[in-house]
């Protein structure tokens, strides 16, 4: 048998990575408790996630729901939803944040024809609540003048920032983090709209994992909301609770790409 995997890369600013760890330990410890083999000792930061996603080794992992969802032979399973305390999350769903630079054009209709900053166009909060939110006024199939993919929410700001884009959706739990890092965000870029709210990034574990391996994740998922310990882990993340949950949970992000299609604006841009 191969090695397993296991990922957190789905939030990972400097004050992210160290309560990751301490996530993973506390859930590695569960899992071999639980009589679980080969479980990693630490996470994988070597490969892009979504060639962690595809790995039938996979023990692990969070993903973005839309490709959980429009890609159905990644084949993992759902194990916990979790719950974020940060600005427009409640109740295991939160919404991506439409920013531009300060000081620039304050409603979305203005930005038809200029450029757009995305993470990933498989990306739910950085392409796909986007194209909903400026689907009402595109014409021809057509938004922006031009959209460019930068890898990351945090580089879509700087993409803003240096002038290279105009305006972007950002992940309000990446937003949240940024802008505890660096306050002064708040002074060069502005929130000029919501959109509608998402089930958040589910934790995962590929569909080949055994049951009760899958229960094991299950209980250490209880016990790192549990463990006083990781209070400090849990609010680096603003991580309040993870709750059950299948990808039924996420089938709201496939309606909003066929809304697009059915409107003639099936591709961002």
């Amino acid at each position: 048998m191969r090695a397993r995997i296991a990922s957190l890369g789905m939030y990972v600013d400097a004050s992210q990575e160290a309560a990751n760890d301490s996530i993973w330990a506390a859930i590695g410890r569960v899992l071999r408790d639980h009589g679980v083999a080969d479980v990693p000792e630490r996470l994988h930061r070597n490969r892009a996630v979504q060639d962690v996603w595809r790995d039938p080794d996979l023990l692990f992992a969070q993903i973005c729901g839309f490709p959980l969802v429009s890609n159905p032979g990644l084949g993992l399973r759902v194990i916990g939803v979790p719950i974020y305390d940060a600005p427009e999350c409640a109740d295991g769903t939160h919404r991506s944040l439409i920013v531009t630079r300060r000081g620039d054009a304050r409603r979305l209709e203005d930005y038809r024809g200029r450029r757009a900053a995305i993470n990933d166009r498989g990306s739910n909060t950085g392409m796909n609540l986007l194209r909903a939110a400026v689907l009402p006024h595109a014409r021809e199939g057509r938004f922006f003048a031009d959209v460019v993919e930068t890898g990351a929410h945090r580089r879509n700001i700087d993409a803003i920032l240096r002038g290279e884009a105009d305006i972007a959706a950002v992940d309000a739990i990446t937003y949240a983090a940024a802008l505890r890092a660096e306050p002064d965000l708040a002074r060069t870029v502005q929130i000029i709209a919501t959109t509608v709210a998402a089930a958040t990034p589910p934790f995962v574990t590929a569909r080949g994992t055994d049951a009760a391996t899958a229960a094991a994740l299950q209980a250490a998922l209880a016990e790192v909301i549990a463990d006083p310990g990781l209070t400090e882990a849990r609010r680096a993340l603003f991580l309040t609770d993870i709750v059950t949950g299948d990808t039924d949970r996420y089938q709201p992000l496939l309606a909003l790409q066929d809304d697009a299609i059915a409107a003639g604006y099936p591709i961002l841009r």
